[in-house]
């Protein structure tokens, strides 16, 4: 009797270690869900962080071009200012050579 109730208890314990391990590929414990939720957490907050990268990227791309165009056209500006400049100074020369 003792025989068959040691027997029964090992048979016992086997397959209810048999049947803790036995998961399918869908079926995942608690620390495997736990840290796909944290791969998937990773994988939205990079994503996140990559698209607002892009969006500062294009702004400062806009920026530099925004200077590009203000330095260029205060250029023209100052060679027309100095254009003018040139002119006046030539006509009161010609104002003191006259006299």
């Amino acid at each position: 009797m003792k025989t068959t109730m040691v027997g029964t208890l090992l048979a016992l314990a086997v397959s209810a270690a048999l049947a803790g391990c036995g998961r399918g590929e869908d079926d995942i414990g608690p620390a495997q869900k736990a840290g796909k939720a944290l791969d998937e957490a990773g994988a939205r907050v990079s994503d996140t962080v990559q698209d607002e990268l892009e969006k500062a990227d294009r702004a400062a791309e806009e920026a530099r071009e925004k200077v590009e165009d203000a330095t260029r056209d205060a250029s023209r500006g100052l060679d027309r200012a100095k254009d003018q400049i040139g002119k006046k100074v030539e006509k009161a020369g010609e104002k003191l050579q006259d006299k």
